[in-house]
């Protein structure tokens, strides 16, 4: 889909809110990767968890997974919840309270994040890494001056 957008000045660009564009953009962008998630049967703290644990397996346990995904969250999620569900599931062992991907989970995983790419990709139409890049970096400063954590997440 190719979408023009009317051109504005970088002055009227400038002087708009960011929290209506960022809160915008949110809804929008979360909004489409929740419904791809769902067609899985997942919702985001599932695809969180799956990352995690996939990005470090048998280095995450519970209370540490809880703490490194609580400030994502934006729903109250019970992670404990999500984490039995992954093991009941068969996509997640936990081994002396470790969590490791099954196959299956693996798969799952995959199957999700084809489903995230597109959406990624629809999102980054017209905009190119460069671009893209400067607007993260921005963000980030502006998450770290209001207070909050402005590094990259692991």
């Amino acid at each position: 889909m190719d979408v023009t957008l009317r051109e504005y000045t970088r002055e009227e660009l400038a002087a708009q809110p960011v929290g209506a564009w960022t809160g915008l953009a949110y809804r929008l962008v979360v909004g489409a990767i929740r419904e791809e998630l769902a067609a899985e049967g997942l919702t985001q703290p599932h695809w969180w968890t799956l990352n995690h644990v996939a990005a470090r397996p048998g280095g995450w346990d519970r209370a540490a997974l809880v703490e490194r995904l609580t400030p994502w969250d934006d729903r109250g999620t019970d992670f404990e919840a999500v984490f039995d569900e992954l093991v009941a599931r068969g996509w997640m062992t936990e081994d002396a309270g470790r969590m490791t991907l099954t196959g299956e989970g693996q798969a799952g995983r995959a199957r999700a994040r084809e489903r995230t790419a597109r959406v990624r990709e629809r999102a980054h139409q017209g905009v190119d890494d460069a671009d893209f890049a400067t607007t993260v970096d921005v963000l980030r400063r502006m998450v770290a001056n209001l207070g909050g954590e402005g590094d990259l997440p692991e």
